[in-house]
């Protein structure tokens, strides 16, 4: 581990001595590779000197030394010049009368150095290698057929015959294994599976833009196609259960778009769970438990064949089976549920993986009667894990706390006691987080758990922490009965910790002498310790409290900053910052805070919570971070901001606000709409489909809205593998007579539309009267070239000039609710009263077909354009309810509309709309976007 780079260069003369020292070569290989997979930085001139030292070992017949010298080649080839010259040799090895352990990496070096215009010139010995009888030799052309895929597609996908031929080869040598050991028939097993793996592998990439091929394979080896001679007929079985998980990933991943091979999906993956392989079994179940809409029905055989694997006797299998339950039972807790025994006695498992997935399973899909049961379990548990694990135990018990908070008293007493055992920031952190919770979520709860966070902040080792605790005792403290109590313990902060934790304190004391529930002689005596703070020795703290002493006494101020409860939505102002400070006119224009949005900070917060579980379930299962999936925004980009969940700005503002600032950014890349981008973009709205998930080609609009123009962005894919789509472009037809509001301006069509890559088109149009705000309804028609193509290579035929079409698509419609932007207004009911009914409009809807409250007010929420308030998209009861949403006309305007809503079974609900503007006509424009 403490090698000198220099002196490990020096030693490499010993590959130029006569004659060769297998042994020492041998050693200073092993060396020269550890300095690579070290990091170690080597310049192109001594990785070439040294590649071309090693070649000169191909002169010695040790076999351990001359593995060693093909893995050196691998490596130095990505840092040498001229690698091509030992080409020659690895040929020479790579001949049929080679040893066959020369031959094997002999191939995977080859194919590592092998330039793709030589390839041709070694695919016949690659082919051969493919089809031969020692596994070893086989898998290795499979691997490097996989490798090369992306480098030389052309040339690889001639080798499919050769990869069909090693999948069904059941004569394969018994000679020594691939991973080495003596000759016999149960290493020909387990040899020949590593050929299979690798030879799906490789037909897999060869076919896997041809979705009829794929299932073709899928069909064949999973016994669905016994008939079939394509890949063996009813010869062809796969004996390699890591070839059968591969199976079961692909037939999910062709069938998965498609629904109309749902059916057929399922019916394979019930086959699959009951698989005598427990790799495949779980394979299957988790595949069953990710398919998007899966019902509990169908989730039922698959969790008992999870069940089963709770109690096998290898811990892989164990951590396996309880890491899909723990995915599955955020989404489908009441699935799992019938698990809950044999996870109970998972907690005490020796392996302490199992154990914490355990618990954090049973605390999502637990009762409230099993919480004490449970909280006891875990008291114990807690000292026998690591940090790690306990932090995530701290963030299953925060979700536990809003799901039963009438057991707000044994949360709040194992939160306190592991807040008194040793841990780390994050750890602690995540302790008082879900204390939080609890005193925001839980009123009855919250003095005594304000209480324990001031308990904690007296011996506390980590200063954010301590700042994040008086923060939150200025927001909460001043609302309880008893101020005073907190105070006393805010001001010892001020006394004896360091500078960051004092400035947090005064800020915290200023809130308390801010609020408006705060009597005169509390206010007198905050005021009587801030000014103690103006002789501070650190000019931070000093400058706070100068700041706090001042806004006590303006009640604009206090309301300004600290009773304001709005803040940015942080990720647009980020980019706006960026974007103006790389803007020339910066230095001339202040920058306008006014186009940046503002959301609720419990929106925020709730945004922020989101987040939060969902890096926790990221690493409760060992993935990535899950995030929407993507599609892409432009023929000329493949990125796209995520799409929202359903509801738009009710479902997630602060990731509305940032899909449309990056919208904003996509669009003015492109030269035709680029002048839009001196405009403010109002809103983006959300995807809307306009055609069946299952048809040729798949198109979707999302509507932009500027100050004087509005875009219709369509995102199209095409499905159909044998064609080539050309000059793809949408022609728009208003169905109502909008000319004297609308005139179309600009045509952006896709110049070209392969298989499965989908691009977009553009249609803007620009508003004329800009105190007109049109709507209607546009019929939608694609029109575009075709060209027929090779499924396999996606290149049209030679001397196709191809022929118009045209496609019909569903109408896309521009609503009162597009020209509004959805934005947080702070104290929208002091703006109610002010703007009164000078500026109102009212009234009342029959809603029939909807069958509850919740799905209508997500639904008018939509039509309005509008931002919602806090419980707004919650309602508490199911026959009453009422909402209120805010936004900005064209996002200057401010609006406030207000709804009542009850329902009837039978007759669905009935809605009166009240709605306040600046701008009477606004007014009667939102109201009559609910049609």
């Amino acid at each position: 581990m403490n090698l000198d780079h220099s002196a490990v260069l020096q030693e490499a003369r010993v590959f130029n001595q006569t004659p060769i020292r297998p042994r020492q070569s041998r050693v200073l290989l092993a060396k020269i590779l550890f300095l690579i997979y070290r990091g170690d930085n080597m310049s192109t001139n001594v990785a070439t000197n040294l590649f071309f030292s090693i070649t000169k070992l191909f002169q010695s017949k040790d076999m351990s030394l001359r593995q060693m010298v093909y893995l050196a080649i691998k490596e130095l080839s990505t840092i040498s010049e001229d690698v091509i010259m030992v080409t020659s040799s690895l040929m020479k090895d790579m001949q049929s009368k080679s040893e066959m352990t020369y031959r094997a990496n002999a191939i995977r070096a080859l194919c590592k150095i092998v330039d793709p215009s030589m390839l041709p010139g070694i695919e016949r010995f690659i082919k051969a290698a493919m089809v031969e009888k020692s596994p070893s030799i086989a898998s290795a052309a499979l691997v490097s057929g996989l490798h090369l895929f992306g480098e030389a597609k052309d040339v690889v996908r001639r080798w499919g015959n050769e990869a069909n031929e090693a999948l069904n080869n059941k004569g394969l040598s018994q000679g020594p294994s691939f991973f080495g050991g003596a000759a016999g028939q149960s290493q020909v097993v387990s040899t020949s599976n590593i050929v299979q793996y690798h030879a799906i592998g490789l037909l897999y990439a060869i076919r896997q833009h041809d979705r009829m091929a794929v299932l073709k394979l899928v069909q064949t080896f999973s016994g669905q196609n016994k008939s079939s001679s394509w890949l063996g007929g009813s010869n062809a079985t796969l004996r390699s259960s890591m070839a059968q998980v591969m199976l079961v990933r692909y037939a999910v991943r062709v069938m998965e778009g498609d629904p109309s091979l749902q059916g057929q999906l399922h019916a394979l993956l019930e086959e699959w769970i009951r698989h005598r392989s427990d790799m495949v079994s779980l394979e299957a179940a988790r595949a069953m438990c990710q398919l998007r809409d899966v019902t509990g029905k169908q989730l039922t055989s698959a969790v008992s064949a999870l069940q089963v694997f709770l109690s096998s006797p290898r811990p892989t299998v164990r951590f396996a089976a309880i890491r899909t339950l723990s995915t599955l039972a955020r989404t489908h807790a009441e699935a799992v549920q019938p698990c809950n025994v044999d996870m109970e006695g998972l907690i005490t498992d020796a392996n302490r993986s199992v154990a914490t997935l355990a618990i954090t399973t049973l605390l999502k899909t637990g009762n409230e009667a099993s919480v004490d049961r449970l909280m006891k379990q875990m008291q114990g548990f807690m000292t026998e894990i690591s940090d790690e694990f306990k932090t995530i135990v701290a963030e299953a018990v925060r979700s536990l706390c809003r799901k039963f908070p009438a057991k707000h008293s044994v949360f709040l007493a194992f939160l306190a006691g592991v807040l008194r055992d040793e841990g780390g920031f994050e750890f602690k952190r995540a302790a008082i987080e879900a204390i939080m919770d609890l005193a925001k979520h839980v009123p009855e709860c919250k003095e005594a758990a304000l209480a324990h966070l001031c308990e904690f902040i007296e011996d506390c080792e980590f200063s954010k922490l301590s700042v994040r605790v008086l923060h939150f005792l200025g927001e909460e403290g001043p609302h309880t009965a008893r101020p005073t109590m907190y105070i006393r313990h805010i001001y010892n902060r001020v006394v004896l910790e360091n500078a960051i934790v004092r400035a947090a304190a005064v800020s915290a004391l200023a809130k308390f002498g801010a609020s408006p529930s705060a009597d005169p002689a509390l206010q007198r005596s905050v005021r009587v310790l801030l000014r103690r703070c103006l002789d501070d020795r650190e000019d931070e703290v000093r400058d706070r409290a100068a700041w706090a002493l001042r806004i006590t006494d303006d009640g604009d101020a206090r309301d300004k900053y600290v009773r304001d409860d709005s803040t940015f939505a942080l990720a647009v102002l980020e980019r706006k910052l960026v974007e103006y400070c790389a803007s020339p006119a910066a230095s001339a224009a202040r920058f306008n805070f006014e186009a940046v949005p503002r959301i609720s900070r419990a929106q925020e917060e709730e945004t922020r919570s989101r987040v939060r579980m969902e890096t926790m379930d990221a690493v409760l299962t060992g993935s990535a971070v899950s995030t929407p999936a993507q599609h892409r925004l432009g023929a000329r980009d493949t990125s796209e901001p995520s799409t929202p969940a359903a509801g738009g700005a009710a479902a997630a503002p602060v990731d509305v606000f940032e899909q449309q600032a990056q919208y904003a950014s996509k669009l003015n890349a492109i030269p035709e709409l680029a002048a839009f981008g001196a405009q403010p973009l109002v809103s983006s709205q959300k995807p809307a489909e306009l055609t069946e998930a299952e048809t040729e080609y798949v198109v979707r609009c999302i509507k932009h809205v500027y100050e004087g123009h509005i875009v219709f962005q369509f995102d199209i894919t095409n499905t159909i593998s044998e064609q080539v789509m050309e000059q793809v472009e949408v022609s728009m037809e208003p169905e109502e007579d909008v000319s004297d509001a609308l005139q179309p301006v600009v045509v952006v069509p896709i110049p070209e539309l392969r298989y499965d890559e989908p691009a977009t088109a553009y249609v803007a149009y620009e508003r004329t009267d800009p105190d007109t705000f049109p709507t209607a309804t546009f019929a939608c028609t694609m029109r575009f070239i075709v060209k027929e193509c090779d499924p396999a290579t996606g290149e049209p035929e030679e001397g196709d000039d191809g022929f118009e079409d045209e496609y019909s698509l569903e109408a896309a419609d521009l609503g009162a609710g597009d020209f509004m932007q959805a934005t947080y207004i702070p104290d929208s009911h002091t703006l109610w009263e002010t703007l009164g009914q000078a500026g109102e409009a009212v009234e009342t809807f029959a809603l029939a077909n909807f069958d509850s409250i919740e799905e209508c007010v997500e639904r008018v929420c939509e039509l309005l354009g509008m931002c919602p308030l806090e419980g707004a998209l919650k309602p508490t009861s199911k026959a009453a309810h009422q909402a209120v949403f805010t936004g900005k006309w064209m996002g200057a305007t401010r609006t406030v509309a207000r709804t009542r809503m009850t329902y009837q079974k039978g007759s669905g609900v009935t809605m009166e709309l009240a709605v306040r503007s600046e701008d009477q006509g606004v007014s009667e424009l939102v109201v009559s976007s609910i049609a």
